[in-house]
């Protein structure tokens, strides 16, 4: 896959694939500053139900104690935008973001929490953790 990197201003481009959103955020992370954690919010995550088709909506917290890099905040919203057609049960979801993260940017510690909002009267709450805090 050729490099692509995001735009510093204008509008995002919406992601080619789920494999092009995780390069870029691997490329687009930064040297990491002395702190001891960093937390990201992300209140409109979109996915697919694999069995109906139908879109489920939810939130994504992402909590990391770096190493040295840090994630780029454009770069997950990027990121997070290539699921919004992706198909996966939320539990797969949460196993494949934190991979995807440990692969851009190696944390000591990482927590991925993906809220799925309720549908037929059922929320969904998963939790991946990677590495030692």
């Amino acid at each position: 896959m050729s490099e692509f990197w995001l735009p510093r201003s204008g509008p995002m481009p919406k992601p080619e694939s789920l494999e092009q959103a995780r390069q870029v955020l691997a490329q687009e992370a930064f040297p990491a500053p002395k702190v001891s954690q960093v937390s990201l919010e992300a209140s409109e995550f979109t996915s697919i139900c694999p069995r109906s088709g139908q879109p489920d909506f939810g939130s994504v917290s992402i909590t990391y104690i770096p190493k040295e890099k840090c994630l780029e905040s454009k770069s997950i919203k990027f990121y997070l935008w290539a699921y919004r057609n992706e198909p996966a049960f939320c539990e797969e979801l949460t196993a494949r973001i934190a991979e995807d993260i440990v692969f851009a940017i190696e944390p000591q510690w990482l927590e991925v929490v993906l809220r799925q909002n309720p549908r037929g009267g059922i929320g969904i709450v998963v939790t991946a953790e990677r590495g030692q805090r």
